[in-house]
């Protein structure tokens, strides 16, 4: 059997689409590469946008404005020192852009007008930190990104 170009470019071709379609099977198949939206109520997040923005420009208008730090024993969130720490309540969520396992939300308990999240409840690398908390009514959103 004596192959021409023709033929040779017709295999050539199915040889690429075969390759092709092994890598993307074999993406699609292994567990290690995750195909996941950054929420998994992504949608419903989206409808929460306008509250969002304006828990932001609560925070912004602010005088003494939340600081999220890195400190040596882990990430310090100091809240305004003229606000009375016990009736600050909300949650500071924990989101990890590489690794969605890692994740963490927790309450916000004070003690005094800091919150520290122990380096212990960390993995080294970027960090986002979203801080929704509420005083006297109003409400706040603070959100910060820390290479820990």
């Amino acid at each position: 059997m004596k192959l021409n170009w023709g033929t040779g470019i017709v295999i050539a071709f199915g040889l690429f689409m075969t390759f092709i379609l092994f890598f993307v099977f074999k993406v699609q198949s292994n567990s290690k590469y995750d195909n996941e939206l950054v929420t998994e109520n992504y949608y419903q997040q989206e409808l929460k946008v306008q509250g969002n923005i304006d828990r932001a420009s609560n925070a912004n208008a602010l005088v003494d404005k939340v600081r999220i730090d890195k400190e040596s024993e882990g990430i310090q969130i100091a809240f305004p020192k003229d606000f009375d720490y016990t009736a600050i309540t909300g949650k500071v969520s924990l989101y990890r852009p590489s690794n969605q396992k890692l994740d963490a939300e927790m309450e916000i308990s004070l003690s005094s007008s800091n919150l520290l999240i122990p380096k212990s409840n960390l993995v080294g690398g970027l960090w986002d930190i979203t801080v929704e908390w509420e005083y006297n009514g109003v409400l706040y959103r603070n959100k910060q990104s820390v290479y820990y």
